[in-house]
């Protein structure tokens, strides 16, 4: 059933990573019969037509586009100035003008700009984060013959996303690293266990389930099928791959028992993501009351985490990762894909 679904031979989604891989990492993945990923949240129209046709001209698998769908929230002046008054002892600290600070949020929802762009190339596999875009731009993705994919965090979640068009569910453990998909509430009390999760979806809905979360080896991929997933989206296990782009300072704290304490978080832009414990987490609590909405709260930060980070230091940098990192080893993304289904 897989291969129909996602039109690879092995049922391994690489998930997509905004800020740490571009398409080498999808590339690799593809060849390796998985479903590679290009996150494209973070990306410009033309950066998305140039990443797109280098893929294009490298394979003729089927690769995941994802993007956000969030609604953009608008600006506070009163609580943008609380969290700057927050961060200022760290532009003290680096010695940075707070008059330098990014005027526009870095991740942009799903947009006709982004189709304009995205429709020439008529990707097989269109995945969301966030929800679903609005009907228009939903019904462009599906005219083109693309499979819809979107997260779900909650029963309910995964409820909405079938009875408003979504091919396919990501059921989002609250083990996963990055950022939580959930669009339905903000309650981080509605997440719950990657392999709690799985069976209450099977049995709510009859669309294919993607198990997400905590997955970093063929054991868990084994565990994922025997529960109803019909594929796995598999994260942090390839942050070390050769094809990963992910920061010095981040593979560092992934290679250290750093690794092993994570938490949910909205310090880093606003919205609930899991990351490793560093500096600014341990100072201002993984989910202070000023942030900013996402994904405001990233760009007072920013300047603080290019200066750290220049010094070689991870203190203020969103070190993503999932609650397990046991899969994490410095191999090619092509050898990780074929091991992950070794036991199947």
């Amino acid at each position: 059933m897989h291969k129909r679904f996602l039109e690879v031979e092995l049922p391994i989604i690489q998930a997509p990573m905004a800020g740490v891989q571009d398409g080498e990492l999808a590339l690799a993945v593809a060849s390796a019969g998985g479903l590679g990923s290009l996150p494209c949240g973070m990306l410009s129209a033309e950066q998305l037509t140039a990443e797109l046709t280098q893929i294009s001209q490298q394979t003729l698998a089927p690769i995941n586009v994802n993007f956000f769908c969030h609604t953009p929230p608008k600006p506070d002046p009163e609580i943008e100035a609380q969290w700057r008054a927050t961060l200022a002892p760290y532009y003290a600290e680096f010695g940075l003008d707070p008059g330098n600070i990014p005027k526009k949020a870095s991740r942009q929802p799903f947009s006709h700009e982004m189709a304009d762009a995205l429709e020439p190339f008529k990707p097989r596999i269109v995945s969301f984060h966030y929800g679903l875009p609005e009907e228009s731009l939903l019904q462009r993705v599906k005219g083109w013959g693309s499979t819809v994919l979107s997260t779900a965090t909650t029963v309910a979640e995964a409820a909405w996303l079938e009875a408003h068009g979504a091919d396919g569910i990501i059921a989002q453990g609250v083990e996963a690293g990055g950022h939580r998909g959930m669009f339905l509430s903000k309650d981080v009390t509605t997440q719950i266990g990657t392999f709690a999760l799985i069976p209450q979806i099977v049995q709510k809905t009859d669309l294919p389930v993607i198990a997400a979360g905590g997955i970093a080896d063929a054991s868990g991929v084994r565990a994922a099928f025997d529960l109803g997933a019909a594929a796995v989206q598999i994260g942090t296990a390839y942050l070390l791959c050769h094809e990963a782009k992910t920061r010095a300072v981040h593979r560092t704290a992934l290679k250290s028992d750093a690794i092993h304490h994570t938490v949910l978080t909205t310090l880093f832009s606003g919205g609930a993501a899991r990351g490793m414990v560093n500096r600014i987490i341990q100072e201002l609590g993984p989910m202070p009351d000023v942030a900013p909405p996402y994904p405001l709260a990233s760009a007072a930060l920013a300047p603080i985490r290019s200066a750290a980070e220049a010094a070689g230091s991870g203190d203020f940098s969103p070190l993503w990762a999932g609650q397990n990192g046991t899969g994490c080893r410095e191999v090619s993304a092509v050898d990780l894909t074929q091991d992950l289904m070794s036991e199947l």
